[in-house]
């Protein structure tokens, strides 16, 4: 569904993975997307990437820091006037190796991004959405299956995983007085450099390795437009797309 009223969405970790397939399957839908990661060169090969490159616009970011999230969205308003949507999906893996051996430092890294830089996110969606006019916008968290159900030696990404589950619901319960809709989407196994290590043999629950199936993470970024183009009093809570043969259901 392509808009005739050309609207706003931040995306974090635009530069590649999701974050990309996202942002290019919003601006060929019309938005005006704003890029937000760490490193402004691959936010600037994505825009040039899009056929409609000037309604993209770069913002180097760390959602870690709560200071440059705010900037993100000073500078998202400066540009565009407003946001309409915000596709919260910057994140990072586990450090490696067992959770035994990992420092205090590789733990709080992840927590800091993934967790952190999602609230910090969502904080100053809400502070926008709620003054602007009209009111409201949409908000969606990429949680991962990861969310629900955890891998092998995954401590850190499934526990903030398993709480931007939490942050979904409650912000979709808060959300709701200043016609703000929060959703979530659960990738599986999607070709991303993050995922990349599914196609060679990732440990299993039982201990084997396996190869596991991919999908192309075009259809993670069609599925993230889906739920941007509903109208704000529809929402999807929890959107889960996933390689159909992927051992995840079950027991594998």
């Amino acid at each position: 569904m392509t808009s005739s009223v050309q609207r706003t969405a931040i995306v974090t970790g635009a530069g590649s993975g999701i974050g990309r397939a996202a942002s290019l399957a919003l601006l060929a839908d019309g938005w005006n997307v704003v890029l937000a990661g760490r490193r402004l060169e691959p936010l600037e090969q994505v825009a040039d990437e899009s056929s409609a490159a000037a309604r993209a616009f770069a913002v180097p970011t760390d959602v870690a820091n709560a200071e440059s999230v705010h900037a993100l969205f000073s500078a998202a308003i400066e540009r565009f006037g407003r946001v309409d949507l915000l596709f919260n999906n910057a994140g990072v893996s586990n450090p490696p190796g067992p959770f035994e051996d990992w420092s205090p430092e590789q733990w709080k890294g992840v927590v800091d991004i993934n967790l952190n830089g999602m609230f910090y996110c969502i904080q100053q969606a809400f502070r926008t959405m709620k003054a602007q006019t009209p009111r409201g916008g949409r908000i969606i968290n990429n949680g991962s299956i990861s969310a629900t159900t955890p891998r092998p030696n995954s401590a850190a990404y499934t526990a903030t995983k398993h709480a931007v589950e939490g942050l979904t619901k409650t912000a979709s319960l808060d959300g709701r007085k200043y016609d703000i809709a929060v959703g979530q989407i659960d990738v599986g196994n999607a070709i991303t450099e993050l995922a990349a290590r599914m196609a060679k043999g990732v440990p299993q629950a039982n201990g084997d390795i396996a190869v596991e199936p991919m999908i192309d993470v075009k259809i993670v970024g069609q599925s993230v437009l889906y739920m941007a183009n509903l109208p704000l009093e529809a929402n999807v809570l929890f959107h889960t797309v996933m390689a159909t043969k992927m051992p995840f259901v079950g027991r594998g």
